[in-house]
């Protein structure tokens, strides 16, 4: 009976070294100049679109299945590739000012990946904190994962951010003027 309690526990502590010599986590960097982060946001009367260029940014992994990420983006890159010229530098000096972004003042934005769940072979829900003009709001969306390459897309609410203008959550009477609270971000990653 002692012999049988000492093989099972030999081979418990054989299969638990060899199972964690097994287990691969990884730390994967962003190639920030193969990546890109797409905005859009949405008027009564169209929209607009750009990009965001991230400073820095990592995927976990744990035997390949993605378990967390950090990233942060340079809002002070913030542009638009819908307009040209004078209507474009006006955009991107509105977006940076303090009606919207405030980039003097906060320069970038972090989302630190705070719950991951597997919902596919490459698919993930993921669950973050986005930190944007100084506050901090949870953010849930879907993320793919391909090789080296990952995709997200984000719907975010700039009123929590304390970004109102043009808002008709918080002003009247804007009519053609009003700007929707939410923006899409798309983010195609390599790593």
């Amino acid at each position: 009976m002692k012999n049988s309690i000492k093989n099972i526990l030999t081979i418990a502590v054989v299969a638990f070294i060899t199972l964690a010599f097994t287990v691969k986590k990884d730390k994967k960097e962003i190639k920030t100049e193969e990546s890109r982060v797409v905005w859009k946001g949405y008027k009564v009367t169209g929209s607009h679109y750009g990009t965001i260029a991230i400073n820095a940014g990592f995927l976990n992994f744990d035997n390949e299945k993605l378990t967390g990420g950090e990233f942060e983006v340079n809002m002070t890159s913030i542009s638009s590739d819908d307009l040209k010229g004078e209507y474009k530098e006006k955009l991107e000096g509105h977006l940076k000012s303090d009606d919207f972004f405030g980039v003097e003042k906060y320069p970038t934005v972090s989302l630190i990946f705070k719950k991951v769940k597997a919902n596919g072979k490459n698919s993930y829900k993921v669950t973050g904190d986005i930190t944007i003009k100084g506050k901090t709001a949870s953010v849930t969306f879907d993320m793919s994962v391909y090789g080296n390459k990952a995709i997200a897309n984000l719907k975010i609410d700039r009123t929590k951010f304390g970004v109102k203008y043009g808002s008709t959550s918080f002003f009247d009477g804007l009519k053609d003027k009003a700007i929707y609270d939410d923006f899409d971000l798309v983010v195609d990653l390599e790593f």
